[in-house]
């Protein structure tokens, strides 16, 4: 598969590729205002080194349907790390930014960080679904079942969830928001307003998800070749000063800029991964 297939977020997405598979699927007209798409990841590492896949998250609410039970997943606001080994898939639900509040009785930000069995959220049927999911291996029938699931609990429209999820996906695309003052102003609300709505419905603040975002642009151009300059990327995408970015990157990614550039342009599956620390 392409590795551009998996995503914005997904680091050192050539490697990554070579190791497993991704589908995406949309969601039925009657959850497309709560979900983004889902995702139907498999991987064989047989006989191979186990996969550490490594992915700086993304502003969304995951239900992720593995081994051996059902989870939701809050905005990870560090890396997020995954270990495969063995063989196996998952099957995952990508909630719109705000998306999954309304499915709740409580603000999302206590879910930021936290791997929460789905069955505290979503009711007992959670795991029944998840047992089914990890016995089948055909795409449409796994996306059909978990669908019917949602469904089966859909919630009331919430009308501030959509227009949180616009905000989000307007700072994500936007290449001229800097400041969360920037932010607000363009949304016609105050930077407190800002910010309880983004505890109550995203699970990070806003300066997080515009950091985020810089953060996503820059590994996807470290992903594009060596020939990156930092100082010229670091402008464009609003840094003070290149130092500043550099540290912005390496505390999220855990190498510097220029240390990640030439690890990620190494494909070599039949390796043990390096950690890159």
């Amino acid at each position: 598969m392409s590795s551009s297939d998996l995503g914005r977020g997904v680091l050192h997405p050539r490697r990554s590729a070579a190791v497993v598979s991704m589908s995406r699927h949309e969601p039925t007209v009657g959850l497309a205002r709560f979900v983004e798409f889902y995702w139907l990841v498999r991987w064989d590492r047989r006989g191979r080194p186990a996969h550490e896949q490594k992915v700086l998250a993304h502003p969304n609410i995951y239900l992720v349907f593995e081994a051996p039970r059902a989870h939701v997943y809050g905005v990870d606001r560090s890396l997020f790390v995954r270990r495969l080994e063995g063989a196996g898939h998952v099957l995952g639900v990508k909630f719109r930014p705000g998306g999954f509040r309304p499915f709740t009785d409580r603000p999302v930000a206590e879910l930021a960080d936290r791997v929460v069995p789905a069955t505290a959220i979503l009711g007992a049927t959670a795991d029944t679904v998840n047992q089914a999911v990890l016995r089948s291996s055909d795409a449409s029938t796994l996306v059909t079942r978990v669908e019917s699931f949602l469904l089966a609990r859909l919630p009331e429209p919430d009308p501030v969830a959509e227009q949180v999820a616009a905000m989000v996906e307007h700072i994500t695309a936007a290449t001229d928001l800097r400041t969360v003052d920037q932010v607000a102003e363009r949304f016609g609300v105050t930077v407190r307003r800002l910010q309880r709505l983004f505890h109550e419905y995203v699970g990070a603040g806003p300066k997080w998800v515009l950091r985020r975002a810089r953060l996503h642009e820059a590994t996807r151009r470290a992903d594009h070749g060596t020939d990156v300059s930092w100082a010229t990327l670091a402008d464009e995408l609003g840094y003070a000063d290149q130092a500043h970015f550099t540290r912005d990157f390496t505390a999220a990614v855990g190498i510097s800029p220029a240390r990640y550039t030439g690890r990620g342009l190494r494909l070599d599956p039949a390796r043990p991964d390096d950690s890159g620390r």
